[in-house]
């Protein structure tokens, strides 16, 4: 909070030299200003005091944002102005997973109208100021590459203005020390559990780091009237003394635990073996095609067969139909209900892609109702990809989207929704807004976005729910409170896919991402992997198929069939285990090795793909010194302590990017017999 001169411990100390709790601009401190709120005289500047602390039972939840549970406490910490404004900030504390969240909420105590221009979830200040900053960067078919740098003096950030997070950057930052690495040294993380235009930011200054995170300031004014209340999205802290990699596993057991939501949580629930049809078939199929790709898919030992893009009215092609959730009576005659229930007679479940927040201008939906659609008045709207976006903002937009969605899935008995989202927001302006709050449009459409995940799951508490954005252009710690797995990237080459899957695992455990084995050629890379590297990087995920298994012979579906009844063999593992990047790969992504273990290193899945798998010996850090381990499937023993010092042999494999995959049994040790 700032501290006014008259408090200063030494008069002649600035405030921006000082570490601030809630910092604001206007009274000193000249760093880059987050928080601005203007009150009815135009002033911009908030005196902020302390008035009161307590701790409370129980972690705190917010009023229609997603956020962590289960913490065992909360404090509260009352600050207020006499201008009229008082905020509350709230810290969640995790001790099981290491976690600390934060959260604030700002209450209008005055008389007249004041207006926010910025609010942070969080700021943090660091005294120390030889610090990397790392982020995850990227474009579509390339998230979440990590980018480290040492701080310059200034400001650095990352965000977006798109109204989702989008693919060249990541709601997640870290900060660590010059030396740290994969197991040594300092690091801090910082994640914004919410999916929409944000701003993390880092300033190096004469003080130190200042770290800030929140709602991305551009376009965000939010008009509170006396007595009303603004809530910010909740920011989630850990710390590790040794290195990202135990950042990550701070991370992975905070979201596994306090962050994915009943049924999923449980890592001991299995999770299904998915087949999608889209590389399969894109928009060119029929039922008869359908039912034929599923059958093939029970034969590789799919459970859940997905109907991508193309199953409802008219939709042959992306330039139509979006926002008509009806099934295409010329491609399945029976509707859904007949669709599904001879998938069910396959012994497979049904699932369904859908674009709830999207509409064609070739749809009933947007000749019946244009202005539904962002756009503004006396302005052409601009379409991308053929389609505009829906004002997720207004209530009766969202009740029509939910009537539609909720009569296809109470029609049959859909297991599985993939929920995606194709371009970012333009032409932002809502109809249902008077003009001086359209500030507010940007943030009031990923609350309905939210709303209308938080029915879903009321009504289909069993309803397994993918989010997508083009692939991985919102994968962010909000949409995983409502949605168990996103999809990872568009990108399902393998060779691509490490490098992906290693950026994302810094944050989110490999049990959230939406990973698949595909074709090769790959349909965007046009390069060759083997089978053994796709498979491996699917098991390091949600696993599953996206490719067209009517074109392979017996042998290859039976291939396949032993990968999924290996998934399901090690589900438990993979879903609720320890990562462990062993060799991580480079921005050359020639290879990389990484293990998954047991918390209690009762087991460990080994995995390596491209060009480590030359013959080298890989030492495993996790491996237990007292005991030995032994590989099941291949009939080996191996000392613990070799695999720590000397390391676990790997193949000399050549060929155009192979895999590995070994798992690994501890035995039980002199000690644990006795």
């Amino acid at each position: 909070m700032p501290l006014p001169a008259d408090l200063h411990p030494d008069p002649g100390c600035w405030p921006d030299q000082l570490p601030q709790e809630w910092p604001a601009s206007g009274l000193g401190d000249n760093r880059a200003p987050f928080f601005v709120p203007q009150f009815a005289d135009g002033t911009e500047a908030a005196d902020l005091r302390f008035a009161a602390a307590e701790v409370l039972p129980g972690k705190y939840s917010l009023l229609g944002l997603p956020a962590f549970w289960g913490g065992g406490e909360t404090l509260k910490v009352t600050l207020t102005d006499p201008a009229g404004l008082t905020v509350y900030l709230y810290y969640g504390v995790f001790e099981d997973c290491d976690l600390i969240t934060r959260a604030a909420v700002l209450e209008n105590t005055g008389t007249k109208p004041l207006t926010l221009h910025g609010v942070p979830s969080a700021v943090v200040d660091f005294a120390r100021k030889d610090l990397d900053f790392i982020t995850f960067d990227g474009e579509w078919a390339a998230e979440r590459t990590p980018h480290r740098a040492p701080l310059r003096p200034g400001v650095q950030s990352v965000g977006s203005v798109g109204g989702i997070p989008l693919h060249y950057h990541t709601p997640f930052a870290i900060l660590c020390a010059p030396d740290a690495g994969e197991a040594t040294g300092e690091a801090w993380g910082a994640a914004l559990v919410y999916s929409g235009n944000y701003r993390v930011q880092a300033e190096l200054n004469a003080a130190g780091v200042r770290l800030a995170l929140g709602i991305e300031p551009y376009h965000f004014h939010w008009t509170l009237a006396p007595g009303e209340r603004f809530t910010a999205p909740e920011a989630a802290f850990a710390y590790s003394a040794g290195g990202y990699g135990g950042l990550r596993r701070c991370f992975h057991n905070a979201i596994r635990r306090h962050l994915l939501r009943a049924p999923w949580r449980d890592m001991a629930r299995p999770r299904p073996v998915l087949l999608n049809s889209w590389e399969a078939c894109y928009f060119a199929f029929d039922e008869a095609k359908l039912l034929e790709l599923a059958a093939a898919g029970k034969k590789a030992g799919a459970d859940l067969f997905v109907v991508d893009d193309g199953w409802f009215k008219g939709r042959s092609d992306t330039t139509s139909s979006l926002g008509d959730w009806v099934a295409d009576p010329a491609k399945l005659p029976g509707g859904i209900p007949g669709l599904c229930k001879k998938i069910n007679a396959l012994g497979m479940a049904l699932g369904l892609w859908v674009e709830p927040e999207a509409v064609s201008p070739d749809s009933d939906l947007c000749r019946a109702h244009p202005d539904w659609a962002l756009h503004i008045p006396g302005r052409e709207t601009l379409a991308i990809r053929h389609q505009y976006t829906l004002d997720f903002s207004r209530a009766d937009v969202r009740e029509n989207i939910w009537q539609q969605l909720t009569a296809v899935l109470d029609s049959a008995p859909i297991r599985y929704l993939k929920w995606d989202m194709n371009r970012s927001l333009a032409n932002v302006y809502s109809a249902a807004l008077p003009t001086a709050r359209q500030g507010e449009v940007y943030h009031r459409y990923v609350l309905g976005v939210y709303e209308l995940q938080e029915r879903l799951l009321a009504r289909y508490p069993d309803l397994l729910l993918e989010n997508c954005a083009s692939g991985g252009a919102r994968f962010d710690c909000g949409m995983l409170f409502y949605s168990p797995q996103i999809w990872t990237s568009d990108n399902t080459d393998a060779r691509d896919r490490m490098l992906i899957q290693y950026g994302t695992s810094f944050l989110c455990p490999p049990c959230v991402m939406g990973a698949h084995i595909s074709a090769v050629p790959n349909h965007i890379t046009r390069r060759e992997t083997s089978l053994a590297a796709r498979a491996a990087l699917a098991l390091t995920g949600t696993f599953g198929y996206e490719l067209d298994l009517t074109a392979f012979d017996e042998k290859t579906l039976s291939e396949l069939a032993v990968w999924s009844a290996f998934y399901r063999a090690h589900g438990e593992l993979l879903r609720g285990g320890d990562l462990y990047w062993l060799c991580p790969p480079d921005t050359e992504k020639r290879g990389a090795a990484w293990a998954i273990v047991t918390p209690d290193g009762s087991e460990a899945m080994v995995f390596a793909a491209g060009e480590v798998l030359d013959g080298r010996s890989l030492p495993l850090p996790f491996a237990d010194t007292q005991a030995d381990y032994t590989a099941p499937d291949h009939g080996q023993t191996f000392a613990g302590t070799a695999l720590r010092t000397a390391g676990l042999p790997l193949p000399a494999c050549e060929g155009d990017f192979p895999g590995f995959v070994l798992w690994l049994r501890k035995e039980e040790t002199a000690k644990e017999k006795a």
